[in-house]
């Protein structure tokens, strides 16, 4: 049945490959769980007191509440596509509520600190691969996923644009710099792949496609050389990416797009301006701020 969902969210509703894992990681945690304290595979027979135990036990696990909540959702979807086919008649997550958390802050790098690694740390780096990393998530805000799904055919330098397969398969075209496109002109040239992974632009030292966990390694080293701040991964550039662009100017909707977000309430999350720039707006444009400038 599991094989059945999987293939479901494949070409029915057509994720991403690396959703689709996420999904199978999530159920097949639960389907251990269930076999070892039920002694059956069959998950669609789980009751709510199974899921509830299951909820409890990540929690005695330091399992953070934000990944129980996303293994509760891959159960609800689970659930509900048995409730779809008739193979159930009641969702045993119908009546679990996801775990409250508070969210932390996210605290991008300023545009002073993505400066400095440009100009003092890439200036030493031979190791073009590495700052074709961060150069592409920070000018362009796209997720690690996607940095590493990127194929040869969907970079497009002459044109300045690159072709992005985001969440559920959707499509989007994101322009870049000049300076980006001769980066990754310059990359292009030395890249050997793999004949197996050829049509993938970024590849590691070993000519095989970059790995999540490789992309983490190599924005937390560089970001580390230049922040004390605690999140130095590569969701912070991508965070970094939309919080600069808006304070310049960006209209939001247009980095929404950018973004690949399916709602404007997900981009709204970096218009959070600083106190320093609220000055400054109220200053340029609050009439009575103007008025006691005259004075």
């Amino acid at each position: 049945m599991l094989d059945k969902f999987l293939d479901y969210l494949e070409h029915e509703k057509r994720y991403s490959p690396h959703t689709i894992t996420s999904y199978r990681k999530d159920l097949e945690d639960f389907s251990h769980f269930y076999l070892r304290t039920e002694s059956s595979e069959d998950i669609a027979g789980a009751d709510k007191k199974v899921i509830r135990n299951f909820i409890v036990e990540l929690s005695e696990h330091h399992i953070s509440k934000r990944s129980i909540n996303r293994k509760l959702s891959s159960l609800r979807s689970f659930y509900h596509f048995l409730l779809k086919i008739g193979e159930i008649e009641i969702s045993p997550t119908e009546t679990i509520s996801s775990l409250k958390f508070y969210s932390e802050k996210q605290i991008p790098m300023s545009q002073e600190e993505m400066q400095t690694l440009n100009d003092q740390v890439f200036d030493e780096v031979t190791d073009v691969l590495d700052k074709c990393i961060i150069e592409v998530l920070y000018q362009t805000g796209i997720r690690k996923a996607e940095l590493c799904g990127m194929t040869f055919e969907n970079v497009n330098l002459g044109g300045n644009e690159l072709k992005i397969i985001g969440k559920g398969n959707k499509e989007r075209y994101i322009p870049i710099s000049e300076d980006l496109s001769d980066l990754l002109a310059g990359y292009r040239e030395i890249r050997k792949p793999q004949t197996e992974d050829q049509s993938y632009f970024f590849v590691n030292r070993k000519g095989k496609k970059l790995t999540e966990k490789f992309v983490y390694l190599v924005v937390n080293k560089y970001l580390s050389l230049i922040t004390s701040k605690e999140k130095r991964s590569p969701h912070i550039l991508r965070h970094s990416f939309a919080t600069h662009v808006l304070d310049n100017g960006a209209e939001i909707s247009k980095v929404k797009k950018i973004l690949g977000h399916s709602s404007l309430a997900s981009t709204q999350v970096y218009t959070n301006a600083n106190i320093e720039q609220l000055k400054k707006v109220f200053n340029l444009a609050h009439p009575r701020a103007s008025k006691k400038e005259e004075l």
